[in-house]
């Protein structure tokens, strides 16, 4: 059997993830009284919205111990399974390093990982992925070799409210944080080369609506074959616009909709939401 084991920042919940046959292992959120949370577990994402926005000083986001990782390792080498670990981007956390660290630690051969160079939406239609192709009957190594080519194919893009989050966190630069702060102005972020960048700017929620539709075709369109994912933060009525352009506009099924957790939340802030796609140019045989 083929396990795949993931990390929480795909925001993939238990309950969902024990229907996929996913197994999550939680990164953990430390509040500023020192109190660790395991993201995705110990408190809804709309609990911690509301406790994010009262927080004087930001919370701390970390990776899970390699520990965690082995004892999965080696339960499933005891049982003669295969794991494939499909991880947020290397270039934002530490996690996929730990978890081939841990590997190593376990002396196993039963693993084969991929740095998804994605997070949040667009891990989630990684992991999303390889269950379908689970479920058909592929082997580990041909899952691997097709999410290796999907991830050229797939894109994320979103908009938050302040970029203050993303600069405290260090995942965007102090000047790109700046130029896309200006008063009155909502940035709209892309995940490029396994990195958060600004990708553009708009005024209002209306232009915001406008300057996404423009990336989603700028990036290669939607395909239809692969169901899109929406995510938001706080306020779901913020999707409706994407929702009815997909449906209406671009005549596709209805997408997923989750909300964003706990761990990437702390670093996009309360007022984001976006999109993650998988590209008309993607090709899998």
């Amino acid at each position: 059997m083929i396990r795949i084991l993931t990390d929480s920042a795909c925001d993939i919940l238990p309950a969902e993830a024990q229907q996929l046959g996913v197994t999550v292992i939680p990164l953990n959120v430390t509040l500023e009284d020192g109190t660790v949370l395991r993201d995705g577990i110990d408190m809804t994402p709309s609990e911690y919205y509301t406790h994010l926005a009262a927080c004087r000083k930001l919370p701390t986001t970390s990776q899970p111990s390699p520990e965690q990782f082995e004892r999965l390792y080696l339960d499933a080498a005891a049982a003669g399974d295969e794991v494939l670990g499909i991880f947020l981007s290397d270039a934002l956390s530490g996690t996929g390093q730990c978890a081939r660290l841990a590997a190593d630690l376990a002396n196993v051969d039963n693993v084969v990982f991929v740095n998804t160079e994605n997070v949040c939406l667009g891990q989630s239609l990684l992991v999303r992925l390889a269950v379908q192709l689970r479920d058909a009957g592929k082997t580990i190594t041909q899952i691997a070799a097709d999410l290796e080519k999907a991830k050229q194919h797939l894109h994320l893009v979103a908009a938050v409210d302040d970029l203050k989050y993303l600069r405290k966190g260090g995942r965007l630069s102090a000047a790109a944080a700046v130029a896309g702060g200006m008063l009155g102005i909502k940035p709209i972020l892309a995940v490029m080369e396994g990195k958060v960048a600004l990708a553009g700017k708009a005024r209002g929620l209306p232009g915001v609506y406008v300057a996404l539709f423009k990336k989603i075709d700028e990036m290669g369109g939607i395909h239809p074959g692969y169901t899109p994912l929406l995510g938001y933060t706080v306020n779901h009525r913020e999707l409706q616009p994407l929702l009815t352009y997909l449906q209406d506009n671009l005549h596709l099924d209805a997408p997923l909709v989750r909300q964003i957790g706990c761990v990437i939340g702390t670093h996009t802030g309360p007022g984001a939401f976006g999109i993650a796609f998988f590209d008309k140019e993607l090709a899998l045989e």
